[in-house]
């Protein structure tokens, strides 16, 4: 068995039994900011599986996004509509929502992808993988010129986490 199959072996095999190494280490982000810049991954095969590399110019960032329904405002005066319920799902994903947080914390990096780190009772964990565009080791990349050649996809949804969601629009 190779290596990144005994990394991604152990990583599921942690994620069903909730060992109390990664409860520990879930409390701790669970203090540290929202959208924090991480030397390693957290998942190895997984990032590596989306494109990390470990060289300069490129990023990774753990995010932390509330769980649940989003509550909209009460209705002011007047007549109250059937329709004016108070808490909605979001039409968009967890993962392209703490997408779209770092690309707005890293102002001159693109998100190139994103992956499932972990959770507890009230946030879901991600880890981004941002590119900086600029740098001169990822300009003469070629695994980074797509990347390169599309400003702000994460906004447009071209990320695999924000093509589900404009692919599910589509087919409404």
């Amino acid at each position: 068995m190779s290596s990144y199959n005994q990394i991604t072996s152990t990583i599921r095999k942690e994620y069903k039994e909730r060992p109390d190494a990664l409860k520990s280490k879930i409390v701790q982000w669970r203090g540290e900011p929202p959208i924090l810049r991480v030397q390693k991954p957290t998942n190895l095969s997984r990032a590596r599986n989306l494109g990390y590399k470990a060289k300069q110019g490129v990023i990774l960032a753990r995010i932390r996004v509330r769980k649940g329904l989003r509550k909209r405002e009460k209705a002011a005066k007047g007549r109250k509509p059937s329709k004016s319920g108070r808490f909605f799902a979001m039409e968009k994903s967890l993962q392209s929502i703490a997408e779209e947080r770092a690309a707005r914390k890293y102002i001159n990096c693109e998100v190139m992808n994103s992956y499932y780190v972990g959770e507890d009772g009230s946030y879901k964990f991600f880890e981004a993988i941002l590119v900086d565009k600029m740098h001169p080791a990822i300009r003469s990349d070629a695994l980074y010129r797509s990347v390169l050649n599309r400003n702000r996809r994460v906004f447009r949804g071209l990320t695999s986490s924000g093509r589900s969601h404009r692919d599910s629009i589509q087919k409404k």
